[in-house]
């Protein structure tokens, strides 16, 4: 059995979505200064670094990230390779076999950009196309390898509303480099933040034992 951390650590110099609040870790209490114990003070984005974003993000009245139920976060998940380097479109994804899919996390180039000092807004996304595809085949999960699902500056977030009004999670801002394509079991657990639209979150991919 293989445990994989495919979470984001969260820094102060990490890479945020450019609109959203950066990062600041600062400890306010140290055992080096005198202090009895260390103790420090966050300030982050609800979407920062590994994130899950729930329904109330774009829908006024979509499901907040408390009101997500775990049996939905938790489960088998296969992992798709994507081999396009601009887009995840419908050609893309009508490829995959997603017959007894439920969850389903795309391996893209992203995962290299993790890499890069600054934001890459060319970064590979998933089409309204695909999205409806997805939802049509009755997947509940998709997680991506970079901050968002959506093309950058898309104002119309035609992705996000199309997986958010059918109650599909979306899981962004992961790092699947050291991700092989395959089936897994999925473990990702936000923060129960009351009325959140999203949260950071620990996602964990373990190994299925294919004998088992």
């Amino acid at each position: 059995m293989t445990f994989y951390d495919i979470t984001l650590p969260i820094l102060n110099s990490m890479i945020t979505w450019p609109s959203d609040p950066a990062v600041s870790i600062k400890r306010t209490s140290l055992i080096t200064r005198g202090d009895s114990c260390n103790v420090s003070e966050l300030k982050i984005g609800s979407h920062c670094g590994t994130h899950i974003d729930a329904p109330h993000h774009f829908e006024e009245n979509g499901n907040t990230i408390d009101q997500i139920s775990l049996e939905d976060l938790i489960g088998n998940v296969t992992v798709f390779e994507c081999k396009n380097k601009e887009k995840i479109d419908l050609s893309d994804v009508k490829l995959l076999r997603l017959d007894n899919v439920r969850r389903v996390i795309f391996k893209t180039v992203n995962s290299t950009y993790w890499e890069l000092p600054t934001f890459k807004k060319d970064f590979v996304y998933v089409t309204k196309d695909a999205a409806q595809y997805l939802v049509d085949k009755g997947i509940k999960l998709v997680g991506i390898d970079y901050l968002s699902i959506e093309k950058f500056d898309n104002k119309k977030a035609e992705t996000h509303h199309i997986f958010l009004q059918n109650n599909v999670i979306i899981i962004e801002g992961l790092n699947l480099s050291d991700v092989s394509a395959g089936k897994y079991e999925l473990i990702a657990l936000p923060l129960k933040i009351k009325d959140g639209d999203g949260s950071p979150a620990r996602v964990v991919l373990r190994s299925i034992d294919a004998t088992a």
